[in-house]
């Protein structure tokens, strides 16, 4: 009986510990990763116009060692020239946008036609973007990026959130404007492409996985994150 009792017992803790690992496994799961995205251009990946030669996922991007560079970028450089947003109606932008800034500038080297995807780790590629995804070197008739989002800004739109407003990101990723949503110094930070992708796919739980999102764009979330309307 001791001994009945005692399997009894090891069977339940093991029991137990599979439950553990399962649901592990699933909040794993629910979180995305860049592996299987849109953004994996592995040979095994599910991105059929854009596959690439190399069965590594992260290589298209980064390198770990001979790179010279920040995040250990592994691309051909980006020296392209923007043409950038304007409003003809100067009560709709308060902002000075400049040239996207660095974070953008990595999106942007494949995005705006200049670099093929297969241009990566020293070698020159051949296979661009094209359709949807490429928004070219005119950026006029997109959301402006590469401009401060701070306590002046806000001010002189009052249109606009302030930076301290809480932000979700993804399931209960949740911070500020500031924290979650801008590039570089507090009070300086600007606004750029990974202002509203994400482009490791992490938030995928609750994005819209296709366009890389942070925020879905059910109700308008995405929006109204920064905006009050």
């Amino acid at each position: 009986m001791k001994s009945q009792l005692r399997c009894l017992k090891w069977a339940g803790l093991a029991a137990a510990s599979l439950l553990l690992t399962l649901g592990a496994t699933s909040a794993q799961a629910a979180i995305g990763t860049i592996v299987g995205s849109v953004h994996d251009f592995s040979t095994t990946g599910p991105n059929a116009t854009y596959k690439g030669t190399s069965t590594q996922v992260c290589i298209y991007c980064h390198a770990p060692h001979n790179t010279g560079s920040t995040l250990l970028w592994n691309r051909a450089t980006n020296g392209a020239t923007y043409s950038l947003y304007s409003s003809t109606v100067s009560s709709t932008m308060n902002a000075t946008t400049g040239q996207p800034g660095a974070v953008s500038k990595l999106c942007l080297s494949c995005h705006d036609g200049t670099v093929a995807i297969d241009s990566f780790g020293g070698a020159t590629g051949s296979k661009m973007v094209t359709g949807a995804p490429l928004l070219g070197t005119d950026l006029s008739n997109d959301h402006p990026i590469g401009f401060p989002y701070n306590a002046a800004l806000v001010t002189a739109d009052p249109g606009l959130r302030a930076v301290s407003t809480a932000a979700t990101i993804g399931t209960g990723n949740v911070g500020t404007i500031e924290s979650k949503m801008l590039f570089g110094a507090s009070g300086a930070a600007t606004v750029e492409c990974a202002s509203c992708h994400d482009v490791h796919n992490s938030t995928s739980g609750t994005a819209v996985q296709a366009k890389l999102l942070k925020v879905t764009t059910v109700g308008s979330a995405l929006c109204t994150t920064c905006h009050i309307k």
